[in-house]
């Protein structure tokens, strides 16, 4: 009962973050900085990408990730299927690494995903030369939302490379983005010395029905619902420092 609990907890946290309302800028400032651009080929998209950070309309996604995300990288390798990529994902929350795979599809400039639940990104223009802007939608128990998301070779980019990213949010009418830290470190340690726990989320995630999403959806819409979902949190991180 307690490892199925704190699963969820897991699951909810990653998905929150992974992932208020926003006040739009100018029209004429909008145009270039959401304008989608041209995907010539997935080989773009290949290598390791440092999570900056992102803004969703997910409630609460914000306050989750502030309170429990440190840091979280993407792996993003060539699959067996044409036009195909494999992303691994990894974020460092509770002191611990939870890792998640997904596998995205490019057609039309546009990347698609099935599992855990359907979702499409395309990127937006940027001015930062090693970064990726990711504009994602998904569905989540029959609901749409949707969130930017700031990506770069680098751990750190710079102030204007930032508000670049920070008005982009604007122009879409999403909250203020959550930016991470990189001087909390990263997981999985690239020393040969690994002494961060690795929890694997793939089959778990991958494994829940739609009923559950559809759930997690009703919870965090729900009046109340937050409330319950962080004292669920706070109790399983208790949970957790005892064990």
């Amino acid at each position: 009962m307690w490892r199925a609990m704190m699963s969820f907890i897991h699951v909810a946290v990653a998905v929150l973050s992974l992932l208020s309302s926003g006040q739009s800028a100018p029209v004429s400032s909008c145009e270039s900085l959401i304008k989608p651009i041209e995907i010539s080929g997935t080989e773009e998209l290949l290598g390791k990408w440092t999570y900056i950070g992102e803004s969703t309309n997910i409630p609460a996604s914000k306050l989750l990730t502030k309170m429990f995300v440190e840091s979280a990288r993407v792996e993003i390798t060539a699959a067996e299927e044409s036009d195909t990529v494999n992303a691994f994902q990894s974020q460092k929350m509770f002191g611990r690494c939870f890792t998640l795979t997904t596998k995205m599809t490019l057609e039309n400039n546009t990347l698609s995903i099935v599992q855990p639940f359907n979702g499409s990104e395309v990127l937006l223009t940027t001015g930062c030369p090693d970064c990726i802007a990711s504009y994602i939608k998904y569905d989540i128990g029959g609901r749409k939302y949707s969130g930017l998301q700031l990506l770069s070779k680098r751990n750190k980019v710079t102030a204007a490379e930032l508000e670049e990213f920070t008005k982009q949010v604007e122009c879409l009418n999403l909250p203020a983005p959550s930016i991470l830290d990189p001087e909390r470190g990263f997981c999985p340690d690239d020393s040969h010395s690994q002494e961060t726990e690795a929890v694997d989320l793939t089959n778990l995630i991958n494994g829940l029905g739609s009923e559950v999403f559809s759930l997690f959806e009703r919870i965090i819409n729900s009046q109340g619902g937050m409330q319950s979902l962080f004292k669920m949190i706070s109790n399983g991180l208790a949970g957790l420092k005892e064990n």
